[in-house]
């Protein structure tokens, strides 16, 4: 076992460290206050690779590993964790274009939205499926040289700005042999868009239902195989569920820190909180589940760079213990602040607003264990 990062890995830990610190933090508190989209600063980091992390180089990803995007993630999420968290997703429809699509499809696509000229979202639940995806009812039907989808899905980042959509839905069958993937492109005919939603948290990017009603796509915007749908989409969420552990890392790195500063500063009965045995042992062990979590992530994308045949455990594992944990000691941040941490004066209210919904996306934590121990009982 060897826990040192390289000296690669060390300059990309360190290029995204100093983007977030210059370009996300000091705008994050603004960003969530007026739901902004930072649509600019997100080209930035594309300009930086950060947008096409894990995609090929043919049309100009990085082509780096899941152990370098998970470094690059936790960075930028200390500097803000919905932002850094929408570019995961961004990240994980450019790649499965560019790991499924058809050859133009690829050449259509991947090069704009590496730049993040374009910005993709990835479109999966439904309002009556969620923990259930197998279950999901949007349809597409062959007609002629297009494919015509109704139905909708709910709770997409993105929806209404993003320029590409990836969107599963039913050619065949019940369950997930049935289901294949698309390429909806934002102006498509029967392609709308509802209210965006008002949320806990994640304020700087968009939420809305996208809806289709009759709407109609090129057949040749089929990804991959008809019938292979969720098995993309499923391996997509393999990476998904660490890009979000590794958003969880950051905003409760982030978390940490604040606290370890203000209980130093901080006075009570005459002395500095850190002087208090109960507040050294809350640091201990928020510091301790902390780097637990991240070498849980690690773990995670060494197997899935390694191609490991349990990739898909220890995924789920990550994200079910990175993302609790992480909420947790953010919670404890806030604690350790009194009535100051609910205050928007200081960032530990965003970050726990942020941090919850990471233990509910990308599958719930539910969800996680129904896959840790189905894989588990396979052996």
């Amino acid at each position: 076992m060897d826990f040192a990062l390289n000296d690669d890995q060390r300059a990309i830990q360190d290029a995204a460290r100093q983007f977030a610190e210059a370009e996300l933090a000091p705008h994050s508190a603004e960003w969530d206050e007026t739901k902004h989209f930072p649509v600019d600063v997100m080209r930035q980091a594309a300009e930086m690779g950060f947008c096409g992390i894990y995609t090929g180089e043919e049309h100009g990803g990085m082509a780096l590993g899941r152990v370098e995007a998970a470094l690059i993630f936790e960075e930028l999420s200390r500097g803000d964790v919905s932002t850094a968290a929408f570019i995961s997703i961004h990240n994980m429809a450019t790649w499965m274009i560019d790991k499924f699509g058809s050859d133009d499809l690829r050449a259509r696509y991947v090069p704009s939205l590496v730049s993040m000229e374009r910005i993709a979202s990835y479109c999966l639940t439904e309002p009556g499926s969620g923990s259930d995806a197998a279950g999901l009812r949007t349809t597409a039907r062959l007609d002629g040289d297009h494919w015509v989808l109704n139905g909708s899905k709910a709770f997409i980042s993105g929806a209404g700005t993003s320029d590409v959509y990836v969107v599963m839905a039913r050619t065949g069958q019940d369950g997930p042999k049935g289901i294949s993937t698309f390429v909806v492109e934002k102006d498509a005919p029967g392609l709308s868009f509802g209210a965006q939603e008002r949320k806990m948290g994640w304020n700087s990017q968009p939420t809305a239902i996208v809806a289709f009603d009759d709407c109609r796509i090129p057949a040749a915007n089929l990804l991959g195989k008809e019938g292979d749908g969720f098995r993309y989409a499923m391996m997509g969420l393999d990476g998904g569920r660490l890009n979000i552990a590794a958003c969880s890392l950051g905003g409760a790195r982030l978390a940490l820190e604040a606290a370890q500063a203000y209980v130093t500063t901080r006075k009570q009965f005459s002395k500095p909180l850190s002087d208090f045995q109960n507040v050294q042992f809350k640091l201990a062990d928020m510091a301790t589940q902390l780097e637990a979590a991240r070498l849980l992530v690690l773990r995670g994308a060494w197997a899935m760079d390694t191609r490991h045949p349990e990739a898909t455990k220890w995924c789920a594992m990550a994200k079910r213990f990175a993302t609790d944990a992480c909420f947790q000691i953010a919670d404890e941040a806030l604690q350790l602040h009194g009535g100051y941490g609910y205050l928007k004066d200081y960032p530990l209210e965003r970050i726990v607003r942020d941090l919850r919904v990471h233990r509910i996306l990308e599958g719930t934590n539910e969800i996680m264990r129904v896959i840790t121990a189905r894989e588990m009982l396979r052996q």
